[in-house]
């Protein structure tokens, strides 16, 4: 699954705790002789919990804090016999992947498929408390609990008795949201004083909420302090009356997102703060009453295809095959003594560490995780976690003893290990920032005597993308033949831009793609794969546009001219190599809005320049907004109201293409509104099968669909980097062939310093 990502983040500048050498300043001489190693990162919200953290920064953290039931290997395939030892090949050499648990398939003949569990004996937690099946089956109660409100999709796979466990319960708080704030109606579920309090406390934090929004927007330059409310909140894509107040913006954002306080709904617009972290602040200590379930119907006692089989051993039975079943089964595992309640554990009483419906003690210990990973949580303060060695980690006891994680921004990443201050950080990679490494190193290179540089492939890529229920020919749904070729002139373009935008903005450091999928998954297809396409480099009539050692320039002319075939194709008036007139419902131009800070700071923005100039030599105004406001942008998309964006996908290691493709696809149905049968129907046949080879097939078939709808233009897969100091980490023990699934931490145990 792919969601989008922003291009902007809000960054913590945080002061230094720690000297050059990593040791901390004041120690004595037995700390000197300690281990530290510092990581630069980005910001925490404070959540270190592997139920509730809200950004991938404190799940990086977490990593190294817990263990999951099963690993992913260096392909990010899941490795399902790691209790014993599972050997892979990769690049030439074999790994031993190594794990707290194996994992048994078995497809039944009725249709339904066993995870039969089996975990190693003998694990413990850092407490000293040993791991069984009891704290995997406690990890999975919390997960599908019916009022769980953290990032797991665990309920979304097709688990036996799931549905019946889940229904018939509903948090309080969603019930009175359900109500309204209209007027208070007698009910079971909640009195009316919760109900008063409740809709006082939501006015109250979405005030807050919306002045977060407007500081924002004048703290960012935006808009000035002086300006009206009215003026402030325009920068945002909200347009008020001149004499708007701050509650005036936040009726008009409820109007616009409904009482909905998930990501999807309300949070969409946040500046920072969440609504729901603004109103749980404003409700006080009595806020947990509103979390917990309350009871609205009949709901069965337990999940009836989670079976205990053993102190150490489970069985999850789903009732049909589901491809993305295998990166959902392994779960964290949480102690139940730490995070539950013991009294409140009795498996074969369906009592599973907590109340059904609360999870308050849960939420409780958020901010002080214990698991059964390498290292153990010390504290998170003054914008660093600190993080020691767990002297009873079951791999064998970790070579560092204290690994700090400290937050910083960017541009401070690769200055920050030049002059020792952190010993490993990921730069945003670009062009400029390579620079910046060579001239660290004393051989010009990205690796050399000051900084060692990783290069692997981001799971995401950055793509062009169309509403093709805006950019259309007609009333239709965008799905007609005049209406593709419409997009299909508009991407041939663009396309033929592609690398040039690319090296520039880049260099060697990211490639132009073809197809609309990471390049790093094993579904993406090959050059040397059967059927493999460049990107928009056929005419109408299917014919190549572009010949082997053709000039550039040839390209663009090629590619002018094919457009013009599209466009007449289209229905579109074509004289003297120009469309000089559009056909009922068509139009002369198009909007693509492009998130590059108001300075052209994007990896697109040079091709779709370009491509402006182009099109606009043959009759066709493409309009290239350049956005200040990155939340303006994502507001248009979400809302249907934008034509073409650029943006990018971050993908998960599975390629299911639910989300961005099917017609029910909740971002499908905010981005692209493709509505197509047969893509459905492949889509569907593709989850329902775990033959890789198969799927990749079914998977090709989807992208060829998808690029005859001409609603995606990939653009390019860039690099992460990963940096070490040169002078403080041990580089003989990174470990070694580093790929987008496998980080620098996954052997952290191994790591150490010079």
């Amino acid at each position: 699954m792919k969601k989008a990502i922003a291009l902007i983040l809000s960054l913590v500048m945080c002061v230094s705790l720690f000297t050059a050498c990593g040791k901390q300043q004041g120690s004595t001489d037995d700390q000197e002789t300690a281990k530290t190693l510092v990581v630069g990162t980005q910001n925490f919200d404070g959540k270190f919990s592997p139920f509730f953290y809200t950004n991938s920064y404190e799940n990086d953290v977490m990593s190294m804090v817990f263990d999951a039931l099963l690993l992913t290997d260096r392909e990010g395939s899941v490795v399902l016999k790691g209790a014993d030892g599972e050997v892979r090949p990769y690049n030439g050499t074999d790994y031993t992947y190594t794990g707290v648990a194996n994992c048994d398939i078995v497809e039944n003949a009725d249709g339904t498929v066993d995870y039969n569990i089996t975990m190693k004996q003998g694990i413990k937690f850092s407490d000293g408390e040993e791991m069984t099946i009891d704290d995997a089956i406690f990890s999975y109660y919390v997960l599908l609990d019916p009022t769980y409100d953290g990032v797991s999709t665990l309920y979304s796979i097709p688990i036996k008795g799931l549905e019946a466990y889940r229904t018939g319960m509903e948090s309080r708080m969603n019930l009175i949201l359900a109500a309204g704030p209209d007027g208070y109606t007698a009910t079971d579920y909640f009195t009316e004083d919760q109900y008063n309090t409740f809709w006082a406390a939501f006015n109250a934090a979405g005030v807050k909420f919306a002045q977060e929004i407007l500081d924002y927007v004048v703290a960012e330059g935006y808009a000035a302090a002086t300006d009206s409310v009215a003026a402030q909140a325009g920068n945002w894509g909200f347009e008020l009356a001149e004499d708007a107040t701050v509650e005036d913006f936040w009726a008009a954002i409820v109007e616009a997102r409904g009482y909905d306080i998930t990501d999807e709904g309300i949070n969409a617009e946040t500046a920072g703060t969440s609504i729901s972290a603004l109103l749980e602040a404003e409700i006080g200590d009595s806020f947990s009453d509103y979390t917990i379930g309350v009871q609205t119907g009949e709901s069965a006692p337990n999940v009836s295809g989670i079976v205990k089989t053993g102190d150490y051993s489970m069985t999850v039975t789903l009732t049909e095959v589901s491809a993305t079943a295998i990166y959902q089964i392994p779960v964290v595992i949480c102690p139940v003594h730490y995070y539950g309640e013991m009294d409140k554990y009795d498996y074969d009483n369906n009592k599973f560490g907590f109340d059904k419906g609360d999870l308050s003690h849960v939420k409780s210990v958020t901010s002080a995780p214990i698991g059964s990973g390498p290292f153990t949580f010390k504290s998170y303060a003054n914008g660093a976690v600190t993080l020691e060695k767990n002297p009873g980690y079951w791999k064998g006891e970790p070579k560092i003893d204290t690994v700090i994680w400290r937050e910083m921004l960017d541009v401070d990443k690769i200055p920050g290990v030049v002059s020792g201050t952190i010993d490993i950080t990921d730069p945003s990679y670009s062009a400029k920032a390579a620079e910046q490494i060579k001239s660290a190193n004393s051989n010009g290179e990205i690796s050399g005597d000051v900084i060692q540089t990783d290069l692997v492939a981001n799971l995401g890529y950055g793509y062009v993308g169309f509403n093709a229920n805006r950019v259309k020919v007609g009333t239709g749904n965008g799905g007609d033949e005049a209406s593709k070729n419409l997009r299909k002139a508009i991407a041939t373009v663009i396309a033929v831009y592609r690398d040039v935008a690319v090296d520039s903005y880049y260099g060697e450091f990211a490639n132009v793609i073809n197809y609309p999928i990471s390049d790093t998954s094993w579904a993406a297809p090959r050059v040397t794969d059967e059927g493999y396409k460049v990107a928009f480099s056929v005419d109408v009539n299917g014919n190549d546009i572009y010949t082997e050692g053709m000039s550039a320039d040839d390209k663009y002319a090629a590619a002018k001219q094919a457009a013009l075939g599209y466009f007449e194709a289209a229905g579109y008036t074509v004289a003297d190599g120009k469309i000089t007139a559009a056909p009922a419902g068509g139009r002369m131009d198009a909007e693509v809005m492009v998130g590059g800070s108001g300075k052209g700071d994007h990896p697109s923005f040079m091709a779709l320049t370009l491509a402006s100039d182009a099109l606009k030599e043959i009759g066709f105004n493409l309009i290239v907004s350049d956005m200040s406001n990155f939340a303006e942008m994502t507001n248009a998309i979400n809302a249907g109201t934008a034509d073409m964006f650029a943006m990018a996908w971050q993908a998960t290691p599975d390629p299911d293409m639910f989300q961005i493709y099917h017609s029910k696809g909740g971002s499908n149905e905010k981005s692209y509104w493709i509505k197509d049968a047969d893509l459905d129907e492949l889509i569907m046949m593709a989850r329902q099968s775990t033959d890789q080879t198969y799927r990749k097939t079914l998977y090709k078939q989807c992208l060829d669909i998808v690029a005859d709808w001409a609603v995606e233009i990939p653009i390019y897969q860039r690099q992460n980097c990963v940096i070490f100091s040169a002078k403080r980490v041990n580089l003989d023990t990174v470990t070694p062939d580093i790929t987008t699934y496998w980080t620098w931490y996954n052997d952290i145990e191994l790591l150490d310093l010079q």
